[in-house]
């Protein structure tokens, strides 16, 4: 089991994520750097937290059309 992410941090990921769909994908040190691209984001570990949860995100859509 992990951690769970407050409503927060998934508002900001999905926010992110839909605003910039082409820009994520499931490497988390890049979406770490696009996280400071298009958000102000005042914490290091925040914005870790975003970006980790956007990798999750894209990991598991990836997931849904591999086994389509």
């Amino acid at each position: 089991m992990g951690r769970i992410k407050t409503t927060l941090i998934k508002k900001r990921a999905t926010e992110l994520k839909l605003k910039h769909p082409t820009n994520f994908n499931n490497d988390f040190e890049y979406n770490k750097q696009e996280v400071i691209k298009f958000a102000d984001i005042p914490s290091k570990k925040l914005r870790n937290t975003i970006a980790g949860y956007i990798t999750k995100l894209k990991k598991q859509e990836e997931l849904k059309e591999d086994k389509k």
